[in-house]
């Protein structure tokens, strides 16, 4: 064998192992480009409300006793015992529906009825909600109302079931109250721009924060359900 073979057998080696490994170079190339694209053009269409920000927890921070005393007035004269008994009350209640503002939230632990003052300041609040939506030119989004009509029997499943902000003497008994999820929002805007979450919840909280200066409700914020706890003053 002669010295120059020997010198240029570990470049053939070298060569044909490179030769071998530029398709799958080539590969993960192409395969990493369009990832990094599809996340460029996401943050590109992320659009946002210009509102100013606040603190939720020092502005929606109307106590369970204000709260509880207006809704026992207001409200249903007696908290319903079961669902059987709240069904005996209806004559009193309106029926709480999915609309193109906010969806109702699969209930499992109340039932989606209000006394008409509450069930209309909800659809105020959802106009409201696709009002600003709308002049800021932004996409149609709607809320989430989590949780309604509670019966003294769904506090004590929510209570066995760790609960820590389900009460014996609860406002969601009288059908004067709603919770509405802060978290989580559905797109409805065909479009490929899109908001983040945080960024809805200051339009949501915003809404919420206009109707309780005018007097027209409670807010409570739980951070640990992920809600505003809203009870209707009038």
């Amino acid at each position: 064998m002669s010295k120059a073979y020997q010198a240029l057998k570990p470049i053939s080696i070298v060569a044909v192992v490179m030769l071998l490994s530029l398709p799958l170079l080539l590969s993960c190339s192409r395969e990493s480009r369009p990832q990094e694209q599809e996340t460029e053009i996401a943050e590109t269409n992320r659009v946002a409300y210009p509102g100013r920000t606040f603190s939720y927890k020092a502005k929606f921070n109307d106590l369970q006793s204000r709260q509880h005393a207006v809704a026992s007035r207001i409200g249903l004269p007696r908290p319903p015992k079961n669902r059987e008994d709240a069904a005996g009350m209806r004559s009193k209640l309106v029926e709480v529906k999915t609309n193109s503002n906010y969806i109702v939230d699969s209930l499992t632990h109340s039932v989606p009825y209000l006394i008409p003052s509450a069930k209309r300041e909800l659809d105020d609040i959802g106009d409201e909600w696709a009002d600003i939506l709308s002049r800021n030119q932004l996409p149609h989004y709607r809320f989430y109302v989590t949780s309604i009509l509670r019966t003294q029997q769904d506090i004590k499943y929510l209570q066995r079931s760790g609960n820590i902000n389900s009460v014996t003497q609860s406002c969601h008994c009288y059908g004067t109250t709603f919770d509405l999820a802060y978290m989580r929002f559905d797109k409805v805007t065909r479009t490929c721009d899109y908001m983040h979450e945080d960024n809805l919840k200051l339009v949501l909280g915003q809404v919420l924060l206009n109707h309780q200066r005018a007097g027209k409700i409670y807010v409570k914020y739980e951070a640990k359900q992920s809600c505003f706890h809203v009870t209707v003053r009038q």
